[in-house]
């Protein structure tokens, strides 16, 4: 009959013609998904899982620096446009006046929180006017300059439970030329704070968080 399959003469007339029966394209697709199971690995690669764990410890050790040293982002305490106070030119006279350096000192690192008149900001930053903070003890002083401060502390009658940012990175002469500023300022009248006095408490405590009020009871006197 016409409409019968053709039959290959050579084996016989009993096999399907091979050009009739096979699809080339849709072999080598069948044949390219066996190799790509074949090949497939189990588990998860090292490289991505080395990389998960890195950038985990990294953000770790980030979030506990900032949570010593951040000052919680305060804007007052972070000022863009002010930087660190360059060293001062011995060879300018207004530069050997120790009251002179600690007003540039101030002006340049303590004062957008302190405020111009060293009143402080109510609730936010505490006054350094009449208070023992200031004119008291020169070495809970220095200690709080150097290593920062943070809260509660009592001031005048009022709570503040701020962070006090550290200023560690000023040279022993700026340190105590700015306390000394504002020892003697606003009505202030307490003794100038030398050098070898903060130089000595720097190599004495090292690096270290910042103080509490409670840890910084020994150093009143």
């Amino acid at each position: 009959m016409s409409d019968q399959k053709k039959r290959n003469p050579e084996d016989g007339g009993g096999s399907v013609d091979p050009e009739a029966a096979s699809d080339e394209s849709l072999q080598e697709v069948h044949a390219s998904l066996m190799r790509k199971r074949e090949e497939k690995s189990e588990g998860f690669p090292i490289m991505p899982i080395m990389i998960v764990f890195f950038f985990s410890a990294l953000m770790l050790v980030g979030g506990i620096y900032m949570a010593n040293f951040g000052g919680r982002f305060d804007p007052m305490v972070f000022d863009e446009t002010k930087g660190p106070l360059a060293a001062p030119d011995e060879e300018d006279p207004e530069e050997l006046d120790v009251v002179a350096l600690g007003s540039r000192v101030y002006q340049q690192n303590c004062q957008a929180c302190h405020q111009a008149d060293g009143q402080g900001v109510p609730g936010a930053f505490p006054p350094l006017v009449e208070t023992e903070w200031v004119t008291g003890s020169e070495e809970r002083l220095v200690r709080v300059v150097l290593h920062g401060l943070q809260g509660p502390i009592e001031v005048r009658g009022e709570e503040y439970s701020g962070v006090m940012a550290p200023f560690g990175h000023l040279s022993d002469q700026n340190v105590a030329a700015v306390l000394t500023y504002i020892r003697q300022e606003w009505g202030n009248d307490a003794s100038e704070v030398s050098e070898e006095t903060v130089a000595e408490i720097r190599r004495e405590v090292g690096s270290r968080g910042a103080w509490t009020a409670e840890e910084l009871e020994p150093y009143t006197d």
